[in-house]
């Protein structure tokens, strides 16, 4: 839970109508911290033009304080010679208010202004020279402006309206607004939204884009495919930093994402999977060694991909040495494994080492995989979705322990079943979950399951 604190110089009734928690630097300086008080957001709007002014001071101590302050002491003194430049955003004119214009169709460029020097208000000159603005330099329309967009900022990542009296905690939703397959549709995100309000949590929707400062949540639940060279990784490593409740974890993704990792990882833990080969090169003495060890058809992965991506079935020799060929300019390694067709796939969704959910997914239509990404129609085949005391034991069995092999987070483990036995190909990191798919059998409950997840950790983080 944050407590957010507006800072002017000396003239708190100039936002007190509008805003609450609204004091002077006076104030400030003298009664914070406070015994026993929550986590503290600091909007600073006093004058920081000059060195050791009052604006200064205020985020200098705010940052002793373990205060979240906005602006920060390395982007006052950035901006406070007059000298800074704006670099390759393109034109803006007046002023900016949290990366906001007042002419919305520059607000892209805006945006990123206040990533480079993220300040309340911003002015830029005719040479495109940035310099901080503080409340009393506001005329009235400036001012009527700046508290339209103040509003709204505190409103949405910086809440301290009324709103903030029904929730404990801040949760950033990862997602991808372009993505064409992402983890979960838009009618899943709404019910984890829902869910979290039930559960004393405000969660929000959000881009990396979108996402200024990933400091002013208590937790961030990534819903976007993730993968290591990429900003989902780097999201979830800084934020696990800065003490948030991340699922899931970079550990997690890191695992999961590298199918070298889990090769190794599957057979040092006896975990259940298909005869693998890790190869490090094409030559005919390699291929000759495949040969010997597999039949064909085999399948060649890639040791990053999600989705059947990086996944690819050869059928002789020839077809062997070219694709090895071919991936071998990606990656250093490759992994070979023994295809084993079956009608359809079992996705174990496992939670903390218990599973909460499971699915047949039927192989897309005259196709080897779920998903053919060459396919205009028929991109995926069916599912059916069951209770998980209906799962097979082997197949509950294999699921839990590839889990331990990996983490605490949240996971999809695909299972293939033949002759009674289990055989694991993979653990996904962030796991399908789409409305009328994956939660066919628990419905909303699915939903309230993970955010209780989420409501343990951060109040075992509180305690902690």
């Amino acid at each position: 839970m944050f407590k957010t604190l507006i800072v002017v110089d000396n003239n708190e009734h100039a936002l007190a109508h509008s805003f609450e928690n609204v004091i002077t630097f006076n104030t400030y300086l003298r009664d914070y911290p406070k015994h026993n008080e929550p986590k503290t957001r600091i909007i600073n709007l006093c004058d920081s033009s000059q060195y050791l002014s009052k604006g200064y001071y205020c985020s200098l101590l705010a940052e002793a304080r373990k205060h979240q302050v906005l602006p920060s002491v390395k982007t006052i003194n950035a901006l406070r010679s007059g000298q800074t430049l704006m670099l390759n955003v393109g034109h803006l004119d007046d002023a900016l208010y949290f990366g906001h214009a007042v002419n919305e169709l520059q607000n892209k460029a805006a945006k990123m202004v206040f990533k480079q020097y993220p300040a309340p208000i911003l002015f830029v000159d005719e040479a495109g020279l940035l310099q901080q603005g503080s409340l009393a330099s506001l005329n009235a329309q400036q001012h009527q402006d700046f508290v339209a967009k103040l509003t709204e900022f505190t409103q949405t990542q910086w809440r301290i309206s009324s709103t903030q009296k029904r929730y404990r905690w801040d949760m950033a939703i990862l997602v991808d607004h372009n993505e064409k397959v992402p983890p979960s549709d838009k009618d899943a995100i709404a019910r984890f939204i829902k869910a979290a309000a039930k559960h004393g949590i405000y969660a929000q929707a959000l881009s990396v884009d979108e996402i200024d400062n990933i400091a002013q949540f208590d937790a961030l639940f990534i819903r976007q495919t993730t993968a290591i060279d990429h900003p989902t990784y780097r999201l979830a490593s800084k934020a696990q930093s800065l003490g948030l409740v991340v699922i899931d974890d970079a550990e997690s993704i890191l695992r999961c994402c590298n199918k070298v990792y889990l090769h190794d990882a599957f057979n040092y833990q006896k975990v259940p999977s298909l005869k693998t080969v890790v190869v490090a090169d094409q030559s005919d003495e390699t291929i000759s060694q495949l040969e010997e060890a597999f039949t064909y058809p085999l399948v060649l992965k890639m040791p990053e991909g999600s989705f059947s991506k990086g996944v690819y079935k050869v059928t002789d020799r020839n077809e062997l040495a070219a694709k090895l060929t071919e991936l071998f300019e990606f990656s250093a390694l490759v992994l070979a494994q023994e295809y084993m067709y079956t009608e359809y796939d079992w996705r174990v969704g496992v939670l903390n080492g218990r599973a909460i959910y499971a699915c047949r997914y039927l192989m897309a239509r005259n196709h080897w995989q779920i998903y053919n990404h060459d396919a205009k129609r028929f991109f995926s085949g069916g599912f059916e979705t069951l209770p998980t005391f209906e799962l097979p034991k082997a197949v509950l069995d294999a699921a839990l322990k590839a889990c331990k092999t990996v983490g605490k987070g949240l996971y999809g483990v695909d299972v293939k079943e033949h002759q009674g036995r289990a055989y694991v190909l993979e653990v996904n990191d962030n796991p399908s979950i789409d409305h009328k798919v994956e939660d066919g059998y628990l419905g909303d409950e699915l939903y309230m399951i993970i955010m209780e997840e989420f409501k343990q950790r951060l109040e075992a983080r509180g305690r902690s």
